[in-house]
């Protein structure tokens, strides 16, 4: 058997060793039925029952994954009971039945075939990937309709690397660490749930790889590297006796990121850092004591307004953001104005048709076109922040005037407030994202309008390089190392700390490990990642002397290439952090 390499998303750190076990869900072979008068009332009562039966079987879920993972990830089964309330569910189904007397599992089954064919069309991954959630939820309800159970994990008795076109939140409840060492998927990326299960339970994964299923077979052996986004097929004996050499390394590694906690983000040459956390939903919180977060980078606000039919109301949202000051304490919260818009909202909230939703009416465009969604929103922040540090973030900033256009609703709202009588943060800090080529440009001008900027990686490196960072037919020009990226970034740097005002970064860059040895020395005053990897990001800066960072930094402004950036990097950090990062 000849060794064979094969590309796909580093979506889960680690490394995984062993036999490859092919896993296929049960499928689903729906016919249609036409049903008599008298076959009605039967037909829904068997679907209300496999209704309740599906409500019952979520609600176990949820209860297992809190008790494995706590509850910031058995949240996702919240959300499925949510999606189990929509409309198709609850109305269009039960309706369809009676009007066009037809079997519930064709229905069902037509109806996601729209659906889907809808999420297919998303631009934006987030979203995209949170299809196949519903995706899992209509699944499990086929399943009771059939009368049938699904060939779990649960039965695996022997250490495997998993294998599949895809794995739902519900497998992902079955794995077990024990038997399941790392697994490879044919489709998915980083944002995806399984990606964010497997960094939380240490599983190595690599996603979005196409074809895999097709190239591997059962019982072959295989490494998942899910550092770089490998898999290695039958590997020769020379690469797997390296690959147990870097398997214990990592572990080892990982084992030592255990005392960081209470440390600070520190160089050895005494350069501080402030190292803060990328919130995505409330249950994520209870996450940041225990990982040694110093406060919040980055809150997105989106999550009050999905999965519903009306906007939350300000009392809601304050609700929502007093919780979170309450529970950050004396470290400071940034929270982020809402970054819905174009395909990224609910249609309900949006009445027009964009060919590019990407270049379209989002985040602070549609904000300021729609005050009586943003200054609910203001306001309920505002009254939050008089019990906690609280800050206010923009989003996707592109000109001088739509900072001036906030800040003056921003002041509508304070004097509103105090008309009002009640209580709110006076003089609250206000910060504006770098994610659009013309704001890292003209950083200069912005920072004289705000307490301080923050970069957003993701977004400037796909409006900077021209590419869609979901789209696998121009992945790879998604180049945090691209010239022009770090050209961009310094530039925003340098004109913060020239203002005497501080910069972050709360783009995936700064939770790449990778990069650290260059942000340092770029002169970032925050780093924001997601709370999982803070304790690896915090091992990198206190191994890595600033003094070097900096000539790392002055050096990779004058590289032609990214390969030629990343090659400095490796070439110029310390020996034992080389050994760990590549």
């Amino acid at each position: 058997m000849t060794e064979k390499v094969f590309n796909g998303i580093a979506a889960a750190g680690g490394i995984a060793i062993g036999p490859a076990y092919l896993y296929h869900p049960q499928g689903f072979s729906v016919s249609r039925r036409n049903l008599r008068s008298e076959e009605l009332s039967g037909e829904l009562e068997r679907y209300q029952s496999s209704l309740k039966k599906t409500r019952a079987q979520i609600a176990e879920m949820e209860e297992k994954m809190q008790e494995k993972l706590g509850k910031e990830h058995a949240a996702i089964f919240q959300a499925h009971q949510v999606v189990l309330d929509d409309p198709l569910f609850m109305e269009e189904i039960p309706n369809s039945i009676q009007t066009r007397r037809l079997n519930a599992e064709f229905l069902l089954v037509e109806a996601l075939d729209k659906f889907k064919a809808v999420m297919e069309s998303l631009e934006d991954g987030y979203f995209r990937e949170r299809g196949g959630d519903i995706q899992d939820v209509s699944n499990r309800l086929l399943r009771n309709l059939a009368g049938g159970e699904k060939d779990d994990l649960k039965k695996l008795d022997r250490e495997v690397v998993l294998v599949a076109v895809d794995l739902a939140p519900s497998d992902t409840v079955s794995m077990s660490t024990d038997t399941v060492k790392g697994f490879c998927t044919d489709i998915g990326g980083r944002t995806s749930h399984v990606a964010i299960v497997a960094r939380s339970l240490g599983l190595p994964a690599v996603l979005g790889m196409k074809t895999i299923t097709a190239e591997i077979q059962e019982g072959d052996m295989v490494i998942v590297d899910g550092n770089k986004g490998l898999v290695v097929v039958n590997p020769l004996p020379q690469t797997l006796k390296q690959y147990e050499r870097l398997k214990e390394s990592y572990e080892a590694f990982q084992k030592s990121l255990e005392e960081l906690k209470a440390l600070p983000a520190t160089t050895p040459d005494g350069h501080r850092v402030t190292l803060a956390a990328n919130i995505e939903i409330p249950q994520e919180l209870d996450e940041l004591e225990r990982h040694g977060a110093e406060g919040i980078g980055l809150f997105r606000t989106e999550f009050l307004f999905m999965n519903r039919e009306e906007i939350p109301t300000e009392e809601e949202q304050y609700e929502a953001y007093k919780e979170l000051a309450t529970k950050t304490g004396v470290n400071p919260a940034i929270l982020r104005t809402l970054d819905l818009g174009g395909d990224k909202f609910l249609s309900h909230l949006n009445p027009y048709q964009e060919s590019n939703p990407f270049l379209g009416l989002r985040a602070i465009r549609l904000c300021l076109k729609r005050p009586d969604i943003f200054k609910p929103q203001l306001r309920a922040i505002l009254r939050a922040g008089a019990h906690g540090p609280i800050k206010i973030m923009f989003p996707m900033i592109s000109t001088l005037s739509e900072i001036r256009e906030s800040k003056i609703i921003l002041n509508m709202c304070v004097q509103d407030l105090k008309r009002e009588g009640l209580v709110f943060r006076s003089g609250i800090e206000i910060g504006a994202m770098i994610e659009i080529p013309s704001a890292a440009i003209i950083a200069d001008l912005l920072i004289q309008e705000v307490d301080f900027l923050s970069i957003g990686t993701n977004d400037l490196i796909q409006y900077t390089l021209a590419v869609d960072r979901v789209n696998e037919s121009v992945a790879y020009l998604y180049d945090p190392a691209n010239p022009a990226i770090l050209r961009l970034i310094k530039m925003t740097v340098d004109a913060c700390h020239k203002a005497g005002k501080w910069v972050g970064m709360c783009g995936e860059m700064a939770g790449d490990p990778v990069f650290i040895p260059l942000l340092l020395g770029m002169g970032l005053d925050e780093l924001s990642v997601s709370v999982s990897v803070i304790p690896e990001i915090k091992k990198v800066i206190r191994m890595m002397p600033y003094d070097i960072s900096v000539k790392i930094a002055q050096a990779a402004l004058q590289m032609k290439t990214s390969d030629e950036v990343l090659k400095l990097i490796r070439d110029n950090v310390p020996s034992e952090l080389k050994a760990i990062l590549f």
